[in-house]
């Protein structure tokens, strides 16, 4: 176990395996994420829109800083994953470049009963 995987952050591909101002979608453990390059920087959320549970994220418009969801039109910052209006919308990731690979933490949520 590498000193990335021993901090929660889990290979997902080379820097260069990412097109600018595309998406791509990777699934981690029970995890859909959705990583987008823009301006060279990387940003991860998941995957799953929350309007209709559509596992469509990665494959949405960029446009102002957001993504926006290609079934129903939704957007979420790529920075935080929330709404334009504020609220709640998409969990993000952190996101580690190590010698031009990307790593993403991702924490499992479990279900409180």
């Amino acid at each position: 176990m590498n000193d990335q995987q021993k901090s929660g952050f889990e290979f997902i591909c080379k820097y260069s395996d990412l097109k600018d101002l595309e998406g791509k979608r990777f699934i981690i453990g029970e995890t859909e994420i959705a990583v987008f390059k823009i301006n060279n920087e990387i940003y991860a959320l998941n995957n799953i829109c929350p309007h209709q549970h559509t596992a469509l994220i990665y494959d949405g418009l960029i446009e102002d800083g957001c993504v926006v969801c290609p079934a129903h039109g939704w957007k979420f910052d790529l920075r935080t994953g929330k709404k334009p209006s504020g609220s709640r919308g998409l969990d993000s990731y952190r996101v580690k470049i190590v010698d031009g690979d990307i790593f993403v933490q991702v924490i499992s949520k479990g279900l409180n009963w």
